[in-house]
């Protein structure tokens, strides 16, 4: 969808820098240094161009010795760099759904079992276990935030978003990254059927809960997605188009 993100040169430089990321005094590494990070798995850098985790990352000011809760980490794309950006000062905290049931993401907790990943956390993602982890500087939601409207889970998402404006310093972000919708989309039935949700219900729906809209990114931005397809379909599987938005709380 566009040209690499890093030149030669600056991919040597960046190597040079996450070579020592695990050193207790070492400088926060660049975010093109820990998309550059040639330990993580090659399956994830074959996806760096269609999730730019350079610009995301640097577009929501993730630095060392943050606190993050990533919530429903998936296969842990996004864990891995979070826990590196952080580094030994900071802290992931990953909310996953329920081990035992049928959405269970084991990727975070083997992750966190990796040398150099002791600084993840895996918590529930219930209200008791995002009440019992610490403030955070940053919650990150990547490629789900449409999940909270499926109508299978039932989850009252104005009072969740509640509760993540909560657990957020004052000056925090909330990073949200997902698949666009048709203007105007119904949101339960879009969740359902498309995985998808209308950006303007999204930013609406969050700012509602008190967070202050900080700005959006438009990197993974695609026109050409009509918006009305599966997002697993394969005519569009990987190159949907998706909204970044940044909230601060107040």
């Amino acid at each position: 969808m566009s040209h690499p993100l890093l030149t030669a040169t600056v991919l040597a430089v960046s190597l040079a820098a996450v070579a020592g990321l695990a050193g207790p005094t070492q400088a926060a590494p660049s975010a093109a240094a820990l998309q550059a990070d040639q330990s993580r798995p090659a399956a994830d850098r074959a996806r760096d161009e269609t999730r730019k985790p350079a610009e995301m990352l640097a577009f929501a000011g993730v630095k060392a010795g943050d606190t993050v809760i990533e919530l429903v980490p998936g296969g842990g794309y996004f864990t891995r760099i979070l826990s590196k950006a952080v580094g030994p000062n900071g802290h992931v905290y990953a909310a996953a759904p329920d081990p035992k049931s049928t959405d269970a993401e084991p990727a975070a907790a083997a992750i966190a079992k990796e040398p150099g990943y002791a600084n993840i956390t895996v918590i529930p993602v219930t209200a008791t276990g995002l009440s019992a982890a610490p403030t955070a500087d940053v919650i990150w939601t990547a490629q789900n935030y449409h999940d909270m409207h499926l109508s299978r889970l039932k989850v009252d998402v104005p009072a969740f978003d509640g509760l993540l404006l909560s657990k957020l310093r004052s000056g925090g972000v909330l990073m949200v990254i997902d698949h666009a919708a048709v203007a105007g989309a119904p949101v339960t039935e879009t969740a359902d059927r498309l995985h998808r949700i209308d950006p303007a219900f999204a930013r609406a729906e969050i700012t509602g809960a008190g967070f202050v809209f900080a700005g959006e990114n438009s990197s993974l931005r695609n026109p050409a997605d009509p918006r009305t397809a599966l997002v697993f379909d394969a005519s569009i599987r990987g190159k949907t188009d998706q909204f970044v938005y940044l909230f601060r709380k107040p």
